[in-house]
């Protein structure tokens, strides 16, 4: 496991995490105005939801896209899906579609965090966590659809997790009743997700251009299963996040060796994603997360 020092919070890791100020090449976003999970957790249960800190993060992921597509970077396939996602999100939130709003959009910007700051490392010139730094450094001409689910298979089996660990407190996760109500949160986000699947894969054919027909055979198949491994990572991913939870309670290096197994799973999944082949059909026969043993 990389070295990485936290800004997260106790036994919430962070990949770049810096002196105060996120580093782009040729320019510098003071943190003080940029939404971080730092920040957003601060406030606790009293930061009520506004829309004010997600639109940040918006508008922080908008000004990271420029240059990638300005470049030609292949990350910028999945940045603009994650943005386009966070944006559905957003509205989501402002439409009343979440028990605790205020709650969602903490945790939106901590798990939004975890991917902008391994994205800012690898643009910096370091070495994000293993899940990144593979998904991040696959071949520039694999298919815009592989790139995004490299990224997408990062991000929620390796992220997530940890986001959740930095909006649920050790006393949350034993409180049944209150954690009933984050698991509800976290199931409807899959009503988001699942909304976006058919205008995401309309707009990778239009970057990638016509499909190859066995490609378009199977589009009807792939959509499905798309939403269909959504849901059995999601069901993995609050697993692994009640397992870190236990090692976060029995003390720091409980919870690295915890975290360690959760880098090199998910390091391992989305290396297997990179292999040739129909790739949704991979996933439909050996799954898309990845769950602690134990």
């Amino acid at each position: 496991m990389h070295d990485a020092s936290s800004c997260l919070g106790p036994g919430v890791r962070a990949a770049g995490c810096s002196d105060g100020c996120l580093w782009l090449p040729g320019s510098v976003i003071d943190a003080a105005a940029t939404p971080t999970t730092a920040s957003i957790r601060a406030g606790g249960g009293r930061y009520g939801h506004n829309g004010r800190v997600i639109d940040e993060l918006i508008a922080r992921m908008k000004a990271m896209l420029g240059p990638l597509e300005a470049s030609g970077d292949q990350r910028r396939y999945f940045h603009a899906t994650y943005q386009r996602t966070t944006i559905a999100v957003a509205d989501q939130i402002k439409r009343g579609g979440f028990a605790d709003p205020g709650w969602v959009e903490r945790w939106d910007v901590a798990f939004a965090d975890l991917y902008l700051n391994a994205l800012e490392t690898t643009l910096a010139g370091q070495r994000p966590a293993r899940p990144w730094d593979i998904a991040f450094s696959a071949p520039a001409d694999l298919p815009a659809l592989r790139h995004v689910l490299l990224g997408m298979n990062a991000h929620i089996n390796y992220d997530l997790p940890q986001a959740l660990l930095a909006v649920i407190t050790d006393e949350e996760f034993g409180d049944a009743a209150l954690l009933a109500r984050r698991e509800a949160d976290h199931q409807a986000i899959d009503g988001v997700l699942a909304s976006r699947v058919g205008a995401e894969d309309d707009e990778l054919a239009r970057l990638s251009g016509p499909p190859p027909l066995l490609d378009r055979l199977l589009r009807p198949f792939n959509r499905l299963g798309t939403q269909r491994f959504l849901r059995e990572a999601r069901v993995k991913v609050w697993a692994n996040a009640i397992a870190l939870n236990r090692a976060r309670r029995q003390g720091p290096d409980a919870y690295a060796a915890r975290l360690a197994q959760l880098e090199e799973l998910s390091a391992a999944k989305v290396a297997d994603l990179q292999a040739p082949g129909q790739v949704l059909l991979k996933l439909a026969a050996t799954g898309f997360g990845v769950r602690l043993p134990g």
